[in-house]
């Protein structure tokens, strides 16, 4: 029962990021750059659950993108679950209390997206001008997060506290 009010709350925190990303922090872009809530999330849930959940949080939030605003359905979705999964390795040595691993997975995670996406949408169709790609989208959209996961992140940590209390809790009412 606890897993699935797990699942539940994962599943509804994803699509609520996607939400925001899509509508209310499109209104707040700056030179055209907005946030990645999702790269939050699925790092967050990866880094807090592990290799499983990161990703499958990761499947998720990038087919929501890939079947809303993507060109081609599974690309988003792969290079998301990829660094969910990634993230979800260093679950071992996750500290609730400490916020710099979070922040500093959540910015090479956001900074190897931007690559990925550099590579495969822009390298392999012959546009080789890095230097404007890096400077203009991956860098500004990646400052732009994590200003926004100081703030986010603590919600995803306050979800993942109250659900591993119950989770602990349920684990001891049946011993």
């Amino acid at each position: 029962m606890k897993k699935k009010l797990m699942t539940g709350v994962y599943i509804i925190t994803i699509f609520l990021c996607f939400l925001l990303q899509s509508t209310v922090f499109k209104r707040l872009e700056f030179a055209g750059i907005s946030p990645n809530l999702l790269m939050i999330t699925t790092t967050s849930i990866g880094l807090m659950k592990g290799e499983k959940r990161g990703l499958t949080a990761g499947f998720f939030s990038g087919l929501l993108i890939d079947i809303f605003s993507g060109s081609v359905i599974g690309f988003y979705a792969l290079i998301y679950m990829y660094l969910g999964y990634i993230v979800g390795k260093f679950s071992q040595i996750f500290y609730p209390e400490d916020i710099k691993l979070p922040l500093a997975l959540i910015t090479l995670n956001n900074l190897s997206y931007g690559m990925i996406c550099y590579i495969f949408m822009f390298l392999l169709r012959g546009r080789f001008d890095f230097a404007y790609y890096f400077l203009h989208i991956i860098l500004p959209e990646t400052v732009y997060t994590i200003i926004i996961s100081i703030f986010l992140y603590p919600y995803m940590l306050f979800i993942y506290k109250k659900l591993n209390v119950d989770e602990n809790r349920s684990d001891i009412d049946f011993v």
